[in-house]
């Protein structure tokens, strides 16, 4: 056995593969196992937030042109280049165009993501933000004007995006198959985020 992202991961020597999980229900089998080629969710997915990083070693998140992050207020707050240049009211006025958080990196064995940090301060940092205009939340909720809880339900479509983009990144991506009596495959389903997500998937198509 050995730990694989979220996972203990087992060795099946029968069948000479790395197994997540297995059971057998009458004389079907479900197995779920590492994707052995995920997507990447920020490429094939459709998401509300924009995802920008920058980073001197990795690609994360979407493709952008911002140098950094300046660069991106200046581009929120629809500056003027005839206007006095101020950060501090450039940043606010980006703050009020678009609903904001801030990605944090882990670097060690691997790489994960979040919105709220580290404790580890040599290993992780700041490397950018995920967000989405107050545009683009509008058209999502098809509201002439966002409500707190509009506001809070963008965060949290944010937030999971970035979860599933960290699940990603550590290589928690997982499918299942279904086996028949004789082990050949019937029935298959990839591209989980989640191994809870799979499992009930994998369950009802076992059950059907």
């Amino acid at each position: 056995m050995f730990e694989g992202g979220a996972f203990a991961v087992y060795l099946n020597k029968e069948h000479g593969m790395f197994e997540l999980h297995r059971e057998t229900v009458n004389d079907k089998t479900l197995r779920i196992i590492p994707d052995p080629d995920p997507m990447n969710p920020r490429v094939e997915c459709d998401t509300l937030g924009t995802m920008t990083c920058w980073h001197h070693r990795y690609n994360l998140g979407d493709k952008h042109s911002y140098r950094n992050n300046q660069e991106l207020f200046i581009a929120l707050a629809d500056y003027d280049d005839e206007a006095p240049f101020d950060l501090k009211a450039i940043e606010k006025r980006a703050l009020r165009n678009a609903i904001f958080l801030p990605l944090y990196l882990y670097d060690h064995s691997g790489l994960t993501m979040n919105t709220t940090g580290f404790s580890c301060p040599w290993d992780s940092g700041q490397v950018g933000y995920v967000f989405v205009t107050i545009d683009g939340a509008r058209t999502e909720f098809s509201a002439k004007r966002l409500s707190s809880k509009m506001r809070e339900r963008a965060l949290d479509i944010l937030r999971a995006e970035v979860d599933v983009y960290d699940a990603y990144l550590r290589g928690d991506f997982c499918g299942f198959e279904i086996l028949g009596d004789a082990d050949d495959v019937i029935d298959s389903c990839w591209g989980f985020s989640t191994m809870a997500d799979c499992l009930t998937e994998a369950r009802s198509v076992l059950a059907a």
